[in-house]
Formats: C-alpha cells, sequence, structure tokens
C-alpha cells in the first residue's frame, strides 16, 4: 500500500517515505519500517478518519485495522471512545517493536492480497477527497491549468485493470458500504471532480468535515431538481441576461460594469433568499463592488427599473443638498415575501474601494443582530459578494475574516460568494494576481469550507449555494462559494479586452451565454420546448419597458415590513450646533458609583487598579477633583441606565492604552473578568468594550456600519494612538466623512484618537487634525478637542442625547489623563453643558488685553502656566473645543469683549501646515472685525508631524509658546 502524503502536492514521483510504505500491512504483522515521521500531516488525519469510522461503523472498516482498534487500550474505561492520541500512542508502540515481539493481526475474511487493496481503496478515496478539486472542471472556458496528479490515478495506489471489478468495502464513502473499484472511481470522479471542485479537508472539526462529506457523497439522492425548479432557475438566467442585453442597447457604451459572463450569481442569490426565507431568516444584508451592481438592485432587491433608467439619464433630482453617487455605488433595501416569510433585504451602499464595504456589512449585521435578540445568527445573515482579484489583493478581506470568529465582532457566519472571472482588469491571475493557487485561499485562516463551480452549470451552482448556506446555519461560521466564470466585456463596457487578453477573449466570443447553454440542456431533456425561453425573454423585457419591479416577491412600500425597521426620522430634527443641557444630579453621580463599585465576593483587583477606584470613590463623595477615567466612565453610566447602548473597541480598550479607564476589572487570583458599567440595574442598555484585533481598517469600518445601523447605541472606536488612524483612511475618506452627502446615511459614530505634542517622536504624537479638517464641510462631521474631564462628559452625553446624527472625531487626551490642571469640580457635572470655546478663566481686566491668543488642545495649560508665571494680565486664552462646526458666532461675541486688543495670535503645537491653521484661519478671521491682524505662532513648516529629537521637542514647544504671549521675537 502506498499512504498518500499530502505534501507531495505537484504530481511529481513519490518521496521516498511512500515506496517503504508499500507493505505496510503483512499477515505476520506491521513492518517495523512505519516510523514516527509516517504520523505526521496527512497520514495521521486519514488513521484519525479510519478510526472514527470505526467507531460508528466498525463492520466498514477493514479486517486488519478493526482488529488492530479493538486491541487499544481503554480510557478511562470507556474502549471505544479512546482519545485520538491513544490511537496514534498505541500504533507508534507497536511499530516500536522488534518484529518478533509484535502481536499478529488477524485476517478479515478473504485473502490477503484483498485485504491489503481495501487499504489502498480507502486510500484512494481520501486522496480524491483531498485534491480532487484540483482537477475539476470548474473553468467554463477551458483555459485552466489542469495538474497531472498520479496520486488520483489507481495506477498510483497499485491497482491494475483487472480490479476495477473488484468488490471493496467503501469506508466512509456515502450512499453504498461496497462497491466495484471502477463505481468507486465513478461517484468519486463526479462528486470531487465535475462542475464542484471541494476543499473542506483542511477543517480540523471532524463533525463539520464529516457534515460537508455525507452532503457532497450523497450528492443525487433527494437532490434532483424538480421541472418547477428549473425553469425557476432558467428564468432568473433570463433575469440577468435580459436586463444586460437591454442597458447595453439602450444605452450604448455608457458605465455599467455587466454581470454577463457571472450570469449565475443572480440564481445563486435568488437561491439564498428562497432557502433563508424557510429556514426563518429575517434579515439578510448584501454587500458588493459594482461589477452586477445593478443586476442585483433591478433583479433581487427590487429596485425597479424606471429608476435606473432615470439614472442612466441624468434625470433624476436632487434628493438632498448631498453630492450623491454613480448608479453602480447605490444601495437599496426592500421587503420580500418568500414562502409566506417576510425577509428584509438591504444592499449596502458601497464606493469603487472594492472590498471595503465588507467590515462595513458585518458591523451592520452585528446591529441588527443584537436589536432583534438574534444571539445565534440564525435571523440576520450577512452575504458578501467578492471579485477574485480583490479577494486575494486586498487585505481588508483578511482582515473581516479574522473577525468572523472573534468576540466582539462575529456575525456568526457570512456567505461569501466570489464572482470569479479569472481576471483583475488586465492582470492575468496565473502569473500576476496572486501567489496561491486560488484566490480563495485566504479563506482557509479560519478554516472555512471553500466550494469553486462551474459558472456555466448553474444546478451545480444552486446545489452548491444549498450547501453553503445550509453549513452556515448549522455550524455559524463562514464559508465561500468561488463561482469560476468570465467577464464578457472589458473593465467596463468601452474598454478593448483583446489588447491585453486575447486568447481569453477568443473563447469568451465562440461561447454561448450561461442562459443559452441551460435553455438547451432543458429542452435536450424534454423540461420545455424551444419557445418557452423566448416567452421568457419577451416577458421579462416588456416588464423592463413598463419600468415596473421584476421581483415578484417585493412587497409594496407602505405595507407591513420588517418589525425591527429603524425611524431615521427623529435624528433629522436638531441642528448638530444647538446647546444641550447635559447635566446630571449629583445624587445620580453619587449612585452610580456605589453601584459600580460593588464587586463580586472575594474579587481582587490589582493594587494599582485599586488605588484609582479608590480614588474615584472619593471623586464621587466630592473629596478629589474629578479626573477623565472618572468623567468618561460616569458619561457611560449614565447613558446605559438611560436606555442607550454603548460600544467601545479598540486595542486596548478595556483597561486603555494609558492605564486610564479600566472598564474590565481583572480578579487577581483567578483571572476572571467583571465589568461594572453591565452591572448597573436590570433595564439599563447594552454596555460592550472590545479589546479588538490588531486592525484598524475593519474595525473602524465595522463600527461605522454598526452606527449607520443603530442610532440609539453610542459606538466609539479608539485608536491606540491617533496616527494609527491612516491606516484606515479609505474609512474616514469614503464613508464617514461623505456617508451622508453621497447616499443619505446619518451615522454617529465617535472616534477617539490620542493626540498630543509630548516628544513621543513622529509616529506618536499627531492624530493628523488637518486631515479631519480638510474633510470638513457642509457640517458633515464633529471634529472636537476637548480640554477638560467635564467637557468629555458632556460631549459624549451630547452625542447621544441631541436628535442629530453625525461622525464625532475627537482629539484624545495623553499626559492631561494625569495633569494637575485639568481637572474639574463635580460641580461642573451637575450643570450645564458641551462648550464649543471656554472663555478665559482668570479674573482679567478685560480692559487692560491687548494680546488674545486663541488655541486648541493640550497647549492650552503650556501658555496658562507661562502666562501666570510670567504675570501677562494683558494677554487673555482662549480655547476652541469643536474646531467644526466652527463656532463663528460665539468667538465674535466673545472678542467683542476685549475692546483694546490689537494682537490676536492662533497658537498650535503643531507643524503650520499641519494642525487646525490652514483649514480653521479662515473661519477665525471671519470672526474678527480686523482679520488681518490674526498671526500664527507654532512649529515651522515640516513633512514630520513632530521631531524624534527630545531636546529639539522641548525647544520647540518652549519657542512657540513664547512667541504666541509675545515674549520672544518671532524665529524662522
Amino acid at each position: 500500500m502506498r499512504v498518500f502524503d499530502q505534501r507531495n502536492a505537484s504530481g511529481n514521483k513519490p518521496h521516498q517515505n511512500d515506496r517503504q510504505m508499500d507493505d505496510i500491512f503483512k499477515h505476520k504483522g506491521l513492518e517495523e519500517h512505519w516510523g514516527d515521521s509516517q504520523l505526521a500531516g496527512h497520514n495521521a488525519a486519514w488513521l484519525e478518519d479510519l478510526y472514527e469510522q470505526y467507531l460508528t461503523e466498525p463492520d466498514k472498516v477493514p479486517g486488519q485495522w478493526r482488529t488492530f482498534f479493538e486491541t487499544l487500550p481503554r480510557v478511562n474505561g470507556q474502549g471505544a471512545e479512546a482519545l485520538h492520541s491513544a490511537v496514534r500512542q498505541a500504533f507508534r508502540a507497536i511499530t516500536r517493536q522488534p518484529p518478533a515481539q509484535r502481536r499478529p493481526v488477524a485476517s478479515a475474511p478473504g485473502s490477503k492480497a484483498h485485504e491489503e487493496k481495501q487499504v489502498r481503496v480507502l486510500q484512494l478515496i481520501n486522496a480524491y477527497r483531498f485534491r480532487g478539486h484540483q482537477i475539476a472542471d470548474i473553468d467554463p472556458l477551458g483555459l485552466r491549468s489542469i495538474p497531472d496528479l498520479a496520486e488520483l490515478t489507481p495506477e498510483f495506489h497499485g491497482f491494475t485493470s483487472a480490479d476495477l471489478d473488484t468488490v471493496f468495502d467503501t469506508g466512509s464513502l456515502a450512499r453504498t458500504a461496497k462497491g466495484t473499484l471502477r463505481d468507486i472511481l465513478a461517484q468519486l470522479r463526479a462528486v470531487y471532480c465535475g462542475s464542484v471542485g471541494s476543499e473542506y479537508m483542511h477543517i480540523t472539526e471532524t463533525a463539520e468535515k464529516r457534515w460537508i462529506q455525507q452532503r457532497l457523497e450523497r450528492a443525487g439522492e433527494g437532490t434532483a431538481f424538480s421541472v418547477p425548479e428549473k425553469v425557476r432557475i432558467l428564468q432568473r438566467l433570463t433575469a440577468a441576461e435580459g436586463l444586460e442585453r437591454y442597458l447595453h442597447t439602450r444605452y450604448v457604451g455608457q458605465k455599467r460594469f455587466s454581470l454577463e459572463g457571472g450570469d449565475s450569481l443572480i440564481p445563486v442569490l435568488d437561491e439564498l433568499m428562497q432557502r433563508g426565507g424557510a429556514h426563518g431568516v429575517r434579515e439578510v444584508v448584501i454587500g458588493m463592488a459594482h461589477r452586477g451592481r445593478l443586476n442585483v438592485l433591478i433583479n433581487v432587491v427590487g429596485k425597479t427599473p424606471a429608476e435606473l433608467f432615470q439614472e442612466f439619464e441624468g434625470t433624476v433630482k436632487r434628493a438632498s443638498n448631498g453630492s450623491g453617487d454613480v448608479k453602480y455605488h447605490q444601495g437599496f433595501s426592500s421587503d420580500l415575501r418568500v414562502g409566506g416569510a417576510l425577509i428584509h433585504v438591504a444592499l449596502s451602499f458601497n464606493p469603487s474601494h472594492l472590498e471595503i464595504v465588507d467590515p462595513v456589512v458585518e458591523g451592520s449585521v452585528r446591529a441588527r443582530q443584537q436589536r432583534s435578540g438574534d444571539e445565534e445568527g440564525n435571523r440576520v445573515v450577512p452575504v458578501l459578494i467578492h471579485g477574485d482579484a480583490a479577494f486575494a489583493g486586498q487585505g481588508v478581506v483578511m482582515e473581516t475574516i479574522n473577525m468572523s470568529q472573534s468576540r466582539g465582532f462575529s456575525t456568526k457566519g457570512t456567505v461569501h460568494i466570489v464572482v470569479n472571472n479569472q481576471i483583475g482588469f488586465t492582470t492575468s491571475y496565473q502569473a500576476d494576481a496572486r501567489s496561491s493557487m486560488y484566490c480563495t485561499d485566504i479563506a482557509k485562516m479560519v478554516n472555512a469550507p471553500i466550494f469553486h463551480v462551474n459558472g456555466d452549470d448553474p444546478e451545480a451552482v444552486v446545489r452548491v449555494t444549498r450547501l453553503a448556506f445550509d453549513y452556515r446555519m448549522n455550524f455559524h461560521k463562514d464559508v465561500v462559494v468561488d463561482l469560476v466564470c468570465y467577464r464578457r466585456h472589458g473593465h467596463s463596457e468601452a474598454d478593448e479586452p483583446t489588447a491585453t487578453q486575447p486568447l481569453m477573449y477568443q473563447a469568451i466570443r465562440d461561447r454561448l451565454t450561461t442562459r443559452a447553454l441551460y435553455a438547451e440542456q432543458l429542452v435536450a431533456q424534454g423540461v420545455c420546448d424551444e419557445q418557452l425561453p423566448h416567452q421568457l425573454m419577451d416577458a421579462y423585457r416588456a416588464r423592463l419597458e413598463q419600468g415596473v419591479s421584476v421581483v415578484d416577491e417585493l412587497v409594496p412600500r407602505g405595507k407591513a415590513g420588517y418589525a425591527y425597521a429603524v425611524d431615521w426620522a427623529p435624528y433629522l430634527q436638531q441642528a448638530c450646533t444647538a446647546f444641550l443641557k447635559t447635566s446630571v444630579p449629583m445624587h445620580r453621580i453619587r449612585e452610580l458609583w456605589h453601584a459600580m463599585e460593588q464587586l463580586p465576593e472575594g474579587f481582587e483587583l490589582n493594587p494599582n487598579v485599586a488605588k484609582i477606584m479608590d480614588n474615584r470613590r472619593k471623586m464621587a463623595a466630592g473629596a478629589l477633583p474629578i479626573d477623565w477615567g472618572f468623567a468618561e466612565t460616569m458619561a457611560y453610566a449614565t447613558l446605559v441606565t438611560e436606555g442607550y447602548g454603548v460600544r467601545l473597541s479598540g486595542q486596548d480598550s478595556g483597561r486603555g492604552t494609558f492605564f486610564h479607564r479600566h472598564a474590565v476589572l481583572h480578579n487577581q487570583k483567578d483571572g476572571e473578568l467583571y465589568v461594572p458599567l453591565r452591572n448597573l440595574s436590570h433595564e439599563q442598555g447594552n454596555f460592550l468594550v472590545i479589546n479588538s484585533l490588531l486592525s484598524e481598517e475593519a474595525v473602524l469600518a465595522f463600527e461605522y456600519g454598526y452606527a449607520t445601523t443603530d442610532p440609539k447605541t453610542l459606538v466609539i472606536w479608539e485608536a491606540q494612538f491617533g496616527d494609527f488612524a491612516n491606516n484606515a483612511q479609505v474609512v474616514i475618506d469614503q464613508f464617514i466623512s461623505a456617508g451622508e452627502q453621497k447616499w443619505n446615511r446619518l451615522c454617529g459614530l465617535v472616534m477617539f484618537l490620542p493626540h498630543g505634542m509630548e516628544g513621543q517622536g513622529p509616529e506618536h504624537s499627531s492624530a493628523r487634525l488637518e486631515r479631519f479638517l480638510q474633510l470638513c464641510a457642509e457640517k458633515n462631521m464633529q471634529v472636537c478637542v476637548p480640554t477638560t474631564p467635564a467637557q468629555m462628559f458632556h460631549l459624549l452625553r451630547r452625542q447621544m442625547l441631541l436628535e442629530c446624527r453625525k461622525p464625532l472625531i475627537v482629539m484624545t487626551p495623553k499626559s492631561l489623563l494625569r495633569h494637575r490642571l485639568a481637572v474639574n469640580a463635580l460641580e461642573d457635572f451637575t450643570e450645564g453643558g458641551f462648550q464649543p470655546l471656554i472663555p478665559e478663566i482668570d479674573d482679567l481686566d478685560s480692559a487692560a488685553v491687548t494680546r488674545v491668543v486663541l488655541c486648541s488642545g493640550k497647549v492650552y495649560y503650556d501658555l496658562l502656566e507661562k502666562r501666570r508665571q510670567e504675570d501677562l494680565q494683558h494677554v487673555a486664552i482662549i480655547r476652541i473645543e469643536r474646531l467644526y462646526p466652527f463656532p463663528r458666532a460665539q468667538l465674535r461675541k466673545l472678542l467683542k469683549v476685549y475692546t483694546n486688543a490689537a494682537e490676536f495670535v492662533w497658537c498650535q503645537e503643531e507643524p503650520q501646515n499641519q494642525g487646525a491653521w490652514f483649514s480653521s484661519n479662515h473661519h477665525m478671521r471671519a470672526s474678527m472685525e480686523r482679520p488681518e491682524l490674526l498671526e500664527y505662532a507654532g512649529r515651522p513648516f515640516s513633512a514630520a508631524p513632530a521631531p524624534g529629537y527630545a531636546w529639539l521637542h522641548t525647544q520647540q514647544q518652549h519657542t512657540l509658546v513664547a512667541r504666541a504671549l509675545g515674549l520672544a521675537p518671532e524665529q524662522e
């Protein structure tokens, strides 16, 4: 017997170990050359699989192996349930014995040669399970290179043509217990080498592998399609092709990024809806890039063709003051009546950045699961549609998949569909698009099963879709359907693809469409006559001409809709610049702290944390000034007890990067966790703090998706340091800053970005404030730099209590967390609200003030201490706490107090080409009677955000403070 070694994956000459194992099982026992090396990797897995079968169906295990398993030692008194490690240990112990000492293994009925070949049959079966996908017929164009895999030939396993009609046990191969070698090979090739190539043997969970194996190998038993089902598939293909043909002729030359070549995507999505409705799914959220989006909008989600035609013709009326977006970025949502069940379907808006919508969808799904109480993920399902080049090439795909089973981000499994055009724009996958065999290999990092399917075999496509959906619903894990197809046109309809892919496009030109091929098949099978395909196309085209929805299951708007839909109308009522009182009574603060300090019996805190908790007790009593940690914690406590949710994620958010938050407490005795903010009252809102995976892009996008779905939860993403957010710049540019203007999507997401020049070097100083301010327009978001704990408290409460939802960007403190002046009295929390700017706090004679310094953030305290040290009674300092929307009216009013002021300075720590200066000085000048008097005091122009040398940082800081206060001459 030759045991198949998974490492010999090229089909080349077998390893020396393979040849040494040809006669492993002889009548007298095991040959002495089987050692530990043969029980590694694939061989160990094969032995364990055989043992699993012995436990459930011992009669199907070859006689010699059955006898061997019966001799295993008993583990905990359970012989038949011996641990797999015991199987390996016992096997190794036998092989290490001298031949004379080995226990003879009895032969099963039949010849010794038959028994040896029986074992080889099982190895042949396993080889197909592992590698059959490599030679499967999954490429409709026939251009895929098929390797010559000797392991999949009977000759490799020592069989000859004389063995083909010999009957063998089939082991765990489904359908029949026995069969001829010829029949076994035929079944293996049909299951693993036909229109579907299945990858699942990499999965570590035996139960999942067994489940998939049974479903695949029993294909055909009760899975044949009925005539109505086949006609429905034809109808869906007709819709897919019919829309593209109609648009191609009516709007010649216009971009639409057609689905042609990947038409089977529509039957896939249709099957997901049908099967989902039957399994109790009530919401499906779809994310996809631009290719095929128009087809999905019309043929799946139910957007009317009339709306689409207006977009092509440029006659759509502007729905708001925003910019709008192109038609192939638009989203849509609707309710479908599927088999008596109501399903809400949402197609997310997406920019041209391909896969960036993936984590946005996951965040939205998590929010929907949360609000509907769907803890198991049975009612809300995410579906992500990818391109092959993007799935392999975009890092956010890996980040999103990595979140799939994590505590704070899991959505209990995603159905991934790769529309595999076998090309990326003009880049060929064979040499340039990736280094892996398949574009889907990245999904193996979470043991996701992957099913490659020929897009021109619609029945195989639908069958695989059923399998993938059922796997997701059974195991609540990600699954991938790789829809191998092609792109009939270029990247867009205006491209000429033959210039770069002449052979591929010759094959495409010569190929009938998927609909035409399937129609021919149904006619040949007698399922329908030759007229039906034409009638279906004519009927579909007629509905397009009428402009009415072509989705029969669509529930008209205004009818009874999905029970968990959110009404966003209340959040359009109030301007986000309005003042709001957000104070709370003192007794409530004390009651909440009393609840938070009640720890479980025997819970032992770290000494440093215990000191912080003791200080907070004194703060609540009024015996100590309030610091940032207490203020932030109290903001969350008040909100959750008012019925709001709070969700905070970041790479150190439980403790806080700077050891200030301690939302999660750790028992020093046993490591158990306790979250006081989750234990305030039985009626409170949800509080969840997550130490996220080491990702910025996907996690921030996830939180954006969550915030756009749930307006009643304060959703916060915290960067470890502010400049780490530049790893997620596409999320900021495409969604956070512009989502409302492009797509009318409201979002109350909060970003915590630690910011401040403190001598820590270029990478841990600046949150790149200038980038956010550059993106500010049309009151699209808020950018704030709070300088006191009370300001943070009121700002967070205001974000929820105000009837407005805009992103809030907060430059959060680092050194200020423990600055002796950056504290508040308890009364600052029981009165007032957030102040967009804070006037001079010292008792200065306004008539004596001749110089006014405007600033924001940490530099204020440097200015304040220096002014007090020098007793500069003629210099007033005003803090601008909200840089956007800029408080022009308040500043104008405040400046009028200083009637004798002749010098006005903006002071910042950042370089002149960074920070707030360039984006905000026009606001300051507009607030002044003599705008030409405004001067700049700060660091000079710099390519780096901050100096790396401590001495240079200190020198620059002293210089800019002195210059702002008028103490030093201007220095270049």
